[in-house]
């Protein structure tokens, strides 16, 4: 902690014991101390402060779950489907939030949890983490069109970064493609800059957290040692 007194949410956010939503949600149950008194909402905490969090804790949950074409992933309009819809419908689960956005026409890996504390480290566009898709377009893909999207492609004044691009050896018209960002229909609108328009565009992996076999509207509960791995990568291994 700096010698200057900073909110109590901040620190608990820093110490990445909560994000500061949920921080203020502990301070306003009573479930936080400073030199053994009940938080207040705002309070300001100095070095040298004693912080404890008491009582139960949040049980946290983090699942990897396929966004069909057609669902919407945020703010449906009206007759849309959302995620938080299905989930709740299908598997009653509530609580949960993704992270990031899929759009209507693309489908894939989303990660959902309720634990605050990773939105920030996952979503960090400065973070590099690594996104893997699985892409056709309209036309046979050349070497060069391989070559111009792995350089960066100018993307209506915006240069996207260095990206790994393989050419599907069964299918002329697919390729895999790994980014490290998230500019809004990003990829679509780097192959359109190429002269190629998007067919089908699926998300495979997030960082290490990979689809694998399921199904449009299955999801899997991430844990063990592939929860630790996203964790550490994250740096938040120790708060598991």
């Amino acid at each position: 902690m700096t010698d200057s007194p900073i909110r109590i949410n901040k620190y608990l956010a820093d110490q990445k014991i909560a994000s500061r939503r949920e921080a203020d949600t502990l301070i306003s149950d009573k479930k936080v101390l400073v030199n053994g008194k009940v938080a207040v909402l705002g309070q300001h905490i100095n070095s040298g402060d004693k912080v404890e969090v008491v009582g139960a804790t949040k049980k946290y949950l983090y699942l990897a779950y396929y966004k069909g074409r057609g669902i919407i992933t945020h703010s449906p309009s009206e007759g849309e489907v959302d995620i938080i819809t299905r989930l709740k419908k299908d598997y009653s689960i509530t609580g949960v939030a993704p992270l990031g956005r899929l759009d209507k026409d693309s489908e894939g890996l989303i990660l959902l949890t309720n634990d605050g504390r990773i939105t920030g480290p996952v979503l960090d566009p400065e973070a590099n983490h690594e996104k893997e898709y699985e892409v056709t377009v309209d036309k046979p893909v050349t070497g060069m069109f391989v070559k111009l999207m792995a350089l960066g492609v100018d993307i209506e004044g915006y240069r996207t970064k260095p990206a790994t691009v393989v050419a599907s050896p069964r299918n002329q018209k697919k390729f895999t493609l790994v980014i490290t960002e998230g500019k809004k229909h990003q990829i679509r609108r780097m192959c359109a800059a190429l002269g190629y328009q998007v067919q089908t565009l699926k998300r495979l992996r997030v960082m290490n957290i990979e689809l694998g076999d399921l199904k449009p509207n299955q999801y899997r509960k991430i844990a063990g040692a592939e929860l630790k791995e996203l964790m550490t990568t994250l740096g938040l291994q120790n708060k598991l």
